[in-house]
């Protein structure tokens, strides 16, 4: 059984209720959790000040550093554990789970160069007065975490407010909560003062509102769904709490004809069907001009066929969806693709090995997909590929903004001009040009715009957004 870890140690919770663990490679319960509770949230927050205003707030930021480098050295050599409590929890193929676990090693260190970078100003103002302004961080931050990438979703942001002198109080997804667990663990090993990282685990509509309503929660850093956003906007408007927001995508590929399409192919299937296409970066809707409209699709039902899937351990192209609701959900677009008579291109396969209670989906390619059918707007969270088709440059730059979401994007050209004119056109918090994602990116910010979100969390860019700027006016004639 896993305990939540509050203030260095383990402690069950105050409700004496649990939640049982997952494996979605077979759908079978492996262990339990604790259900949590608002009495939990609030004695992880009280951990959490208590540190702050007594050892991490006095820290100078190069201490700060040496600690988070610490625990960098931590997750690497603890890796291959993490990476194996990643893949039966989560149902992540081998590599998936092996990058993940080296990802938030890469976060880690690269907060811990930036504790001290983060530099304030001197402004010019009237005669005899000096005017600075400094960065200071919020205090307690909340964060809730998904259970698509849980380690590299807390690197990012817990990583981000540590580095900026926060302690943090996190919530992970009850379906994905084992390895946070453990990095919490290594932390205090590593000689994290107790309450710096918390972890309380739970469910979402009893200890994440919990998280997101108390008043000693300065900040609130959440990764999920627009709807569940919308929410933890409202409740944290009620006391002017700010929030950083990454709400998910429907982000385009957009391959035009002059494109390499022998480099494009293998980063379209990858970024489709990578954590069996759970990803809220996931470039689900490809727009091919049409002179290369079939050929490029014909080159995808190829490479679709040749897709494999089946359980974490077998390290095959796809893994399970995280639950059963999930896999439901996948089912449900497919059946409304059935009945538009959106025509299905081509499937991968499910391995005959891998068990019959598992949330298992094969990737999909549908093609023709209207602009204005669900499968065109709404983040299907699998690994189902849209395939659409355009005649020019602003029939492409429609198609791509044609959604609610604006989170990534990809554009195939080799026309240098082209490149720019429609990276400056699409509405995207990120674009990639003959490329996509940057293989992680742990430097690059990442967020979104419209229902993508707001706030930047990766990169330097994510310490302005864990602190407030003070401006210090001084007259002195």
């Amino acid at each position: 059984m896993q305990f939540h870890f509050i203030a260095n140690q383990t402690q069950a919770s105050t409700s004496g209720r649990t939640i049982p663990v997952i494996d979605p490679s077979d759908g079978q319960a492996y262990d339990e959790i604790q259900r949590g509770s608002p009495e939990d949230i609030d004695v992880a927050v009280r951990a959490a000040r208590t540190c702050y205003e007594t050892v991490w707030s006095k820290l100078s930021a190069a201490e700060r550093g040496r600690l988070l480098m610490r625990l960098s050295q931590k997750i690497a050599e603890h890796s291959q554990e993490l990476a194996d409590i990643e893949q039966r929890d989560c149902g992540k193929p081998t590599k998936q789970a092996r990058a993940d676990a080296l990802a938030l090693v890469r976060y880690f260190e690269f907060y811990a160069g930036a504790c001290d970078k983060l530099h304030g100003q001197t402004l010019p103002y009237l005669d005899g007065y000096t005017v600075l302004t400094w960065r200071e961080p919020h205090g307690v931050t909340g964060h809730v975490i998904p259970w698509n990438y849980p380690m590299q979703i807390f690197g990012r942001s817990v990583g981000g407010a540590l580095a900026a002198g926060n302690v943090c109080v996190v919530k992970p997804s009850e379906d994905a909560c084992m390895s946070l667990i453990r990095v919490a663990q290594l932390a205090a090993e590593a000689g994290f003062p107790a309450g710096a990282i918390n972890i309380v685990t739970g469910f979402g509509h009893e200890v994440g509102d919990a998280l997101a309503r108390h008043e000693g929660v300065d900040h609130i850093s959440f990764t999920g769904s627009p709807r569940v956003g919308t929410l933890i906007q409202q409740v944290a408007a009620e006391r002017h709490c700010p929030v950083t927001l990454e709400l998910g995508g429907k982000s385009p590929q957009v391959i035009f004809e002059d494109a390499n399409l022998d480099e494009a192919l293998p980063v379209i299937i990858n970024a489709i069907v990578q954590n069996a296409g759970q990803t809220c970066s996931a470039g689900s809707r490809v727009l091919i001009q049409k002179s290369i409209y079939e050929p490029l699709l014909d080159k995808l039902a190829t490479a679709f066929e040749n897709l494999r899937v089946g359980p974490a351990a077998m390290d095959l192209d796809v893994g399970p969806l995280i639950r059963q609701t999930q896999q439901q959900r996948v089912w449900d677009f497919l059946s409304d693709a059935q009945h538009a008579e959106i025509p299905m291109v081509a499937q991968g396969q499910i391995v005959d090995e891998a068990p019959e209670g598992g949330y298992y989906q094969a990737p999909t390619l549908l093609r023709d997909v209207p602009v204005t059918h669900r499968l065109a707007q709404e983040e299907v969270f699998g690994p189902v590929l849209s395939a659409m088709s355009f005649k020019d440059e602003d029939e492409a730059v429609n198609l791509a903004n044609a959604t609610k979401f604006g989170l990534v994007a990809g554009i195939w050209t080799r026309d240098g001009s082209r490149q720019l004119r429609i990276a400056k056109r699409i509405r995207s918090g990120q674009v990639f040009i003959n490329n996509y994602g940057a293989g992680g990116g742990v430097e690059l910010p990442f967020g979104g715009v419209k229902s993508s979100g707001y706030g930047r969390e990766k990169g330097f860019e994510a310490l302005y957004g864990f602190t407030t700027l003070k401006t210090v006016a001084i007259k002195h004639g």
